[in-house]
């Protein structure tokens, strides 16, 4: 089996979204589990508290009258009313609502029973709300406080208002009459005693508003009357006046005669008009004949041909002609017959001729007398006319005085009627509402709920613990687990080296696996030389870096026991490439510039003068001297011609090299070593530090087989993340199931 490292920068593997929720739900866990006990005293905490507070607050009393509140009586139903029950009196039912909030009941009720003086609503003996057992005012020095001045009785009054306006609580019941009126106070009687008052008061306070409204309304409907009195008879008197004056004694009958005798005279006027009209055109044809020279045509006027007396004539006078030209035709000029005839005929014309011009005076006196007569008419006519808008004007007038008189006596019987039935309803008046469940003291209070409030107060509390333990999580940015090493640093964890308390001899944790102080230690470093080791079966890492970003994380240390760890089961040598701070001849109880490194890579010292060999079987190399350029000397051709000829004396080389983060030798050694071990200190570097130097590292090309996480305290672990059995013997198969493979794929 062949297992392929991956490289620094795909280490991090992409995360499925439910691998991220399950990540983040064990997170809240943890955090919640590790915080626990802070998390339960700052919830018992704020209970105590609140519960002092509480049993502190002085109880509060509440008592309630029921009031049924009379509906307006209107004269008309509306629609409102038919199909919505009360909703016709809404407005009457809010408006008693807020009389009986009003601040004049309110100064009643406080003026009634005294309140200014009653210990539970005078501000100057109310008690406070905290009955603490020590009051914050005995703690201030006597006059450091300025004094108060005393309240006058206004002042008072208004206080006890305000007290009880804002103490009380009136309510109107959902589609009903009833209005619930509660009062609250610490004294328990007087809750009840004020709200049974405020309904007297509201009562008695409508009854007198109303009768001093009724006895109001009865002064000035007496005075009103006797105004409208007089307006009554002076309307009377200048009726009866006008009828004197223009002598009126049935103006109806007047009237009506005139417009009769109206009629009559246009109508007569009308036939007087027609009448002239057809006279007018005889008459004018008359004329017209008489100014000529010829009379003859006078018989030609059709009005003189349709006269009777001139048709008998001109048929006489047409038979006389007649008879004329018979004898003609038979006799001659001077036959007697003939004369005699001659003679009828102008006999007959001079008669047609005398009956003509009678005619014709007949038809000139007819239109003069027409004209005459038309004439005539219309000076009747117009004076009627006169006469009737003379009659009109004094109907109208009188018409209007009647009027005043009417409106007049109807106003003052209105009045003199509204003025007995206020007298009248002045002496039986309704209450406007009535005590339907008059208000008991009450036995339990109703302020503070204390069993609730506690309980509310120990939800807020732990949501309050648990916010904050999942914010100081949040907060945290060092490493404290291998799931923060995945999540954080994006890379895999190699292994765990867990803190091992107390106090430790010089060097005693350097030598840590090689004296195995400490077992759980020991197992732990043969754990991680393990992982190391299958890391690459088929192609074992012969050069292994290890480093860290920052001093102080352990890399010596992890160093050290590694190599030691690595010398029972491979020919390892351990080289100290920490030119600038070494400190592996230390540990080995070496001496000071001691032949090294240094010296090897200078070629100033043979190989076998520069390698030391520990009583353990470890192979090691110091630092040596230190040269003026660490960097150089790691960067030259020189070093990887050391190296890779140590490659070949041993099987595994392990490199201590400096901290990432303050020199660049780490990232020099990166390019050179097969294998990269990077050291973390648990809950100690700030992560960002770390992926900053893991940054450096992959600009070197380092093949990072993972991350080591330092000093992991193991009592914290087994509490808040559940490692800490992975330390226990046996526990070895299970740590690598869930470790020992992280970033690692199989061929």
């Amino acid at each position: 089996m062949q297992i392929e490292q991956l490289p620094l920068e795909d280490s991090a593997a992409d995360v499925r979204p439910e691998d991220a929720l399950s990540a983040q739900l064990r997170f809240w866990r943890r955090s919640l589990e590790k915080k626990r006990w802070a998390i339960v005293l700052l919830t018992l905490l704020v209970g105590a508290v609140t519960a002092l507070v509480v049993y502190s607050i002085t109880p509060v009393y509440r008592s309630t009258a029921t009031l049924y509140i009379e509906p307006a009586k209107s004269k008309v139903v509306s629609i409102e009313e038919v199909y919505g029950g009360v909703s016709g009196n809404r407005e009457h039912i809010q408006t008693q609502l807020e009389i009986l909030k009003s601040r004049e009941l309110a100064e009643k009720l406080v003026k009634r029973l005294k309140l200014t003086t009653d210990p539970a609503i005078d501000p100057r003996q109310k008690p406070p709300a905290l009955n603490l057992p020590i009051h914050l005012r005995d703690w201030i020095p006597a006059g450091w406080l300025p004094e108060e001045p005393p309240l006058s009785e206004e002042a008072l009054t208004a206080a006890a208002i305000r007290s009880v306006q804002s103490d009380l609580d009136v309510q109107l019941v959902r589609l009903s009459f009833l209005i619930r009126v509660s009062f609250e106070s610490s004294d328990k009687a007087l809750a009840a005693k004020v709200a049974n008052t405020l309904a007297e008061v509201y009562i008695e306070s409508d009854l007198e508003s109303r009768l001093q409204m009724t006895q109001k309304a009865g002064s000035w409907l007496t005075e009103r009357v006797k105004g409208l009195r007089a307006t009554v008879e002076a309307s009377e008197r200048a009726l009866q006046q006008f009828r004197d004056k223009e002598k009126i004694v049935d103006s109806k009958g007047v009237a009506l005669g005139a417009s009769s005798q109206l009629t009559t005279l246009t109508t007569a006027m009308v036939a007087a008009h027609q009448k002239v009209a057809e006279l007018e055109n005889a008459y004018r044809q008359v004329q017209a004949v008489l100014k000529g020279e010829s009379r003859a045509k006078l018989e030609s006027i059709p009005a003189v041909l349709r006269s009777p007396s001139v048709i008998p004539l001109k048929t006489a006078e047409a038979e006389a002609e007649r008879k004329l030209a018979e004898l003609n035709n038979r006799y001659g000029a001077n036959h007697p017959k003939i004369i005699a005839a001659e003679s009828d005929v102008r006999q007959a014309r001079e008669n047609t001729q005398k009956v003509v011009d009678s005619v014709v005076s007949s038809i000139t006196r007819e239109y003069e007398v027409a004209k005459a007569t038309e004439k005539t008419m219309q000076l009747s006519l117009d004076k009627s006319k006169t006469e009737i808008q003379d009659m009109s004007r004094k109907e109208f007038q009188l018409a209007s005085l009647e009027r005043d008189v009417q409106t007049n006596r109807q106003l003052y019987d209105l009045f003199v009627n509204r003025a007995k039935e206020t007298g009248v309803t002045g002496d039986l008046q309704s209450t406007i509402a009535r005590v339907v469940d008059p208000a008991i003291v009450s036995g339990t209070p109703v302020k503070p709920r204390k069993t609730l409030i506690i309980s509310i107060s120990l939800v807020i509390g732990l949501m309050l613990g648990v916010v904050l333990a999942l914010l100081l999580e949040y907060l945290d940015n060092t490493v404290r687990s291998g799931e923060d090493v995945a999540n954080k640093l994006e890379v895999p964890l190699l292994g765990i080296l867990p803190w091992v308390p107390g106090k430790h001899a010089k060097f005693e944790l350097q030598r840590g696996f090689l004296k195995n102080f400490n077992p759980a230690f020991s197992e732990a470093v043969r754990t991680l030389r393990t992982g190391i080791l299958m890391s690459a079966l088929d192609n074992p890492h012969k050069v292994v870096l290890v480093t860290s970003s920052v001093p102080e994380e352990g890399k010596t240390s992890v160093s050290m026991n590694l190599a030691f760890a690595l010398a029972q089961v491979k020919r390892t040598c351990l080289i100290d490439a920490d030119m600038r701070r070494p400190s592996v001849y230390k540990v080995m109880g070496g001496e000071v510039n001691m032949p090294g490194l240094s010296n090897l890579v200078a070629g100033t010292e043979p190989v076998n003068k520069c390698v030391y060999e520990h009583e353990s079987g470890l192979f090691y190399i110091p630092s040596g001297p230190v040269p003026p350029n660490p960097s150089e000397l790691l960067s030259s051709k020189r070093f990887t011609e050391v190296l890779a000829k140590l490659e070949t004396m041993f099987d595994v080389i392990l490199i201590d090299s400096p901290p990432v983060q303050l020199v660049s030798d780490a990232t020099i050694l990166a390019g050179v070593a097969n294998a990269l071990v990077f050291v973390v200190r648990a809950d100690s570097t700030p992560y960002q530090v770390s992926r900053g130097a893991l940054e450096v590292l992959k600009k070197g090309k380092a093949q990072l087989l993972g991350v080591v996480l330092n000093r992991l305290d193991v009592d914290k672990a087994e509490r808040y993340y559940g490692y800490g059995r992975y330390f226990s013997y046996g526990g070895k198969y299970k740590y690598y199931k869930r470790y020992g493979y992280y970033g690692a794929t199989k061929k």
